[in-house]
């Protein structure tokens, strides 16, 4: 399967019609798995359902025409990256609709924000935060994009970004810090 998603993945690139439908169908059950791990990790409270992100993010796809990974898990961590601004997207829309009403409370359960106050803020404080990393040092905005939205392993990431499982530690280790500051403000 990991030949066939790479093989469609390169047919999407090249514009191929009938590519994006193929991939959706190939990976169809992975992405099912991925949009139930972003819910439960930090999603449950936006009206989403797992078939519901996963169909969300297959038209963001659409409309972007190209993908923008040539490989399998590079495939699957973009994935995760659309999921999450799914995810951003449908809390925003959420509190736009409940502004000063009994606001539900969406926590992001995670090692980077235990001690912090959680709630819908949370996950755009987590968002904003996540963008301000990425513009200081990508490669730590990736690792934990990959870890955290996307669920890879610490030797995923590594092979990923052509790095060692020891410097993904330690880079998992210094973006937790920077994003606590972040989030502590």
């Amino acid at each position: 399967m990991d030949c066939e998603v790479t093989e469609l993945i390169h047919r999407v690139n090249a514009g191929l019609p009938g590519a994006q439908d193929a991939l959706f169908a190939a990976s169809y059950g992975e992405l099912r798995k991925l949009a139930r791990s972003r819910l439960y990790d930090g999603g449950r409270n936006t009206m989403l359902d797992t078939t519901a992100l996963v169909h969300e993010s297959y038209l963001r796809f659409i409309r972007s025409g190209q993908l923008r990974s040539n490989g399998r898990r590079a495939f699957f961590a973009y994935a995760s990256q659309v999921m999450r601004s799914v995810i951003i997207d449908a809390v925003r829309e959420r509190q736009a609709e409940r502004r000063g009403g009994d606001l539900q409370r969406t926590t992001l359960d995670t090692v980077i924000t235990d001690s912090l106050p959680s709630g819908e803020d949370e996950a755009l404080e987590v968002h904003e935060a996540l963008h301000t990393l990425a513009d200081a040092d990508p490669r730590l905005a990736k690792v934990v994009e990959m870890r955290y939205f996307g669920g890879y392993s610490e030797a995923e990431i590594g092979e990923a970004l052509n790095v060692t499982e020891r410097t993904v530690r330690r880079d998992w280790e210094k973006a937790r810090l920077l994003l606590v500051g972040m989030l502590r403000h």
